[in-house]
């Protein structure tokens, strides 16, 4: 009898058992899920594809196919999906010193080594395989983006321009989108767009770094703000951003694009100036609103000036 009781209250328990493993692997599959997202920064992703997309719209004769889009979208994400594991890779010791990155996931373990690595591989794959339903152009140019952004996670180690790496990196996405619309790179236009990213960038990774100085200092790593001071890097990443606004000005004009554009651009350049408002070589408590706020509002107010511009005229 008791045996028959001990059996009946065993196969109770079996699905409060069950439940629980599942409930407990569904959180360990969300917990591993974040980690990965939080390792690439994919909400950072708002930072930099709406100029790949603003590429592809002004090169574009006319709204660009929807399978073009798509292939753009994937060949990017593939990209930067890419970088930003390799960066993390490559820097996984120096993070595990910094005590702003000590608990990244490379760094204590939760992500290994391996793992990331065939993340690469497979990042990379997807954005060689969207670059092959592009123009032709978009895959031959595929090995020297590779090349350039494997390079980046390296010039810290050597130079006070590793902003300036970066800032190209992501210029080369918006020159990306105009070849996947056009199949190439004619007049001005491309060029001022890509010049308008990377000084823009360039800009904001300055005043990004500027959290890092002593540790920057101490560690014998380079950033323009380690090599010659917060206060004075703050003013080249001003003076970055007013190219910036210059050249999305010069863009509209080769381009003889409408007032909706310049419009944009104004609200552009109003954004780069609060954020520049909201640091200063004495307080750069606001460093992570100066660079999450406001740079997705720039990318945003860019593109949307573009594409409104494009539609209604």
């Amino acid at each position: 009898m008791k045996g028959s009781l001990d059996k009946a209250a065993h196969h109770k328990s079996q699905p409060a058992l069950s439940s629980a493993q599942s409930e407990h692997a569904s959180k360990r599959g969300m917990t591993s899920l974040r980690e990965w997202a939080e390792m690439i920064k994919f909400e950072h992703t708002i930072f930099a594809l709406p100029f790949a997309l603003s590429g592809l719209l002004l090169a574009a004769a006319s709204l660009p196919s929807a399978s073009t889009v798509c292939w753009t979208i994937l060949a990017f994400t593939g990209a930067r999906a890419a970088a930003m594991t390799l960066n993390r890779l490559i820097d996984a010791e120096i993070d595990a010193l910094n005590p702003r990155t000590n608990t990244r996931a490379i760094p204590t373990g939760r992500i290994k080594r391996v793992e990331a690595a065939f993340f690469v591989f497979l990042s990379f794959a997807l954005m060689l395989l969207a670059a092959s339903n592009l123009p032709p152009l978009c895959l031959w140019l595929s090995p020297v983006a590779i090349a350039w952004l494997s390079f980046y996670s390296y010039t810290k180690r050597f130079t006070w321009m590793c902003h300036l790496v970066l800032g190209i990196a992501l210029g080369g996405a918006a020159l990306g989108g105009w070849i996947a619309a056009s199949g190439g790179l004619t007049g001005w236009a491309p060029w001022l767009l890509a010049l308008a990213v990377s000084t823009w960038v360039t800009g904001f990774d300055i005043i990004y770094a500027c959290q890092d100085v002593d540790f920057d200092r101490d560690k014998r790593l380079f950033s323009l703000p380690a090599s010659f001071g917060i206060a004075f890097a703050l003013n080249v990443s001003a003076g970055l951003h007013v190219v910036t606004v210059l050249s999305l000005l010069g863009l509209g004009s080769s381009l003889t694009l409408g007032p909706i554009y310049f419009a944009g651009i104004m609200l552009v350049a109003l954004t780069l100036v609060f954020e520049h408002s909201l640091v200063s070589a004495k307080d750069l408590s606001s460093v992570n609103a100066a660079f999450f706020t406001t740079n997705g509002l720039v990318s945003i107010a860019q593109l949307g000036s573009i594409f409104l511009d494009k539609i209604l005229r």
